[in-house]
């Protein structure tokens, strides 16, 4: 192994000779989401995989390299990871692992030191890994995300959202059963190719959106009353079908309509939180600025999504972010946003003003922040919104799918009986 590609912790960098010929393995949360952010990678000459591995081994690999007092979260990212190294299916001579690293104070920021600490453990300590990040860290490797780049991964997560929409609101009513499923993996194929070979341009994407839509308000459907059921918490565990036990198929089966914000708005709140500080903690002025147009340009691509749903008047498009941290203010201040702070309550609270007042908070273990911002403000949202059903379900590796399911079928039957009420 060359010394020169050693950190001064004794961990292996990735370096620009590495890009030719390594692998490297992506973790999956928003499966639609993150192929499209995976294409955009290869495009860029990496040679990057999303995986796909679930089941058991992969909690029984994170428990056996990971202290079980360290959030779930991490446990299934690590043992997803270290099962993958050991499935075979990988040079482990050339491989390394992509983790994203926020910078802030939530314990996420740390995941990129535990997985190195797991990968010693396990006997892959010369495995390089990356870290994905936007706050400068990591300078010494050679995974460099540029602006161009940037400006692709907006649109893929702006794409994920409107085919995670439009899935949720067309599956439940579906006539065929597996045509939205189908739909959107075709879409998903399709943007994928066309955003790493051709020019992205903010008409061309207006009008796959207008495209989309209208292949998804063409899919036969029987419209039949439903619980409307929104999805709030930890972003691991609120999107991750590894992490929450597939919660959005067992509402669909369960008879429920799923609604779940999207990806755009987590990133929204980290961009309007730093303008936020300003005001707090006296922030730089000039970084503010730059803030401010950073939010307006990401509010005007979701509005374009927002525009394209009600032009076409099928779909009930999401709310603006812009409207969302009034709703926040009502039972929360904007200074909480560790883990997603805020947000959780605002997004809690903007599901019952869009008529999903049945909701369920997923909790992963050992995330004290996003106890406080979902579990905590639960009796405060009740008092205020009396219709509100909520249920927070604790989603780690000692908790059993049976009892957590239990206990989601008791909330769905108080929301069967508000719906025909």
């Amino acid at each position: 192994m060359d010394n020169e590609n050693i950190r001064c912790d004794g961990y292996r960098v990735f370096t620009e000779e590495m890009k030719k010929d390594y692998t490297i393995l992506v973790p999956t949360m928003l499966p639609r989401h993150f192929k499209l952010l995976v294409g955009i990678l290869n495009s860029y000459g990496y040679n990057a995989t999303l995986l796909d591995n679930m089941g058991p081994n992969v909690i029984t690999e994170g428990l056996k390299y990971v202290h079980n007092d360290t959030c779930y979260p991490a446990q299934l990212v690590i043992g997803q990871m270290i099962d993958a190294l050991e499935s075979g299916k990988y040079d482990k001579n050339k491989v390394a692992l992509m983790i994203t690293q926020t910078g802030g104070g939530c314990r996420a920021s740390n995941y990129i030191h535990l997985l190195r600490k797991a990968l010693v453990k396990a006997g892959y300590g010369y495995v390089p890994v990356i870290s994905l990040n936007f706050s400068g860290l990591e300078k010494e490797s050679a995974f460099k995300i540029t602006f161009p780049m940037l400006h692709r991964f907006a649109y893929a997560i702006c794409y994920g959202d409107l085919l995670m929409e439009l899935v949720n609101q067309t599956k439940p009513f579906e006539i065929n059963k597996g045509d939205s499923e189908n739909l959107a993996d075709m879409w998903t194929e399709r943007l994928t190719q066309e955003m790493t070979k051709s020019r992205i341009s903010a008409l061309g994407v207006k009008k796959n959106y207008k495209l989309i839509i209208e292949d998804f308000a063409k899919i036969p459907k029987k419209i039949v009353p439903k619980p409307r059921v929104g999805i709030v918490g930890e972003i691991f565990v609120k999107y991750s079908p590894l992490g929450n036990n597939n919660l959005e198929d067992f509402l669909v089966s369960e008879g429920a309509e799923v609604v779940v914000p999207g990806l755009l708005d987590f990133c929204l709140f980290v961009i309007y939180n730093s303008i936020i500080d300003r005001k707090l903690y006296g922030y730089n002025k000039k970084s503010v600025i730059i803030y401010k147009l950073i939010l307006k340009l990401f509010c005007s691509m979701q509005k374009d999504i927002i525009n394209a749903m009600k032009k076409q008047g099928s779909f009930i498009p999401p709310c603006e972010f812009i409207k969302i941290p009034p709703l926040a203010q009502e039972v929360i201040g904007l200074g909480v946003k560790m883990g997603e702070g805020w947000l959780l309550t605002a997004e809690m609270i903007e599901l019952i003003h869009t008529g999903a007042h049945n909701i369920v908070c997923t909790q992963p273990f050992g995330c004290l922040p996003n106890h406080i911002a979902g579990k905590g403000m639960m009796k405060p949202i009740k008092e205020k919104y009396p219709e509100a059903n909520i249920v927070a379900i604790d989603y780690d590796s000692g908790a059993t799918k049976i009892n957590q399911e239990n206990r989601i079928k008791l909330m769905l039957s108080t929301a069967k009986c508000f719906e025909r009420n």
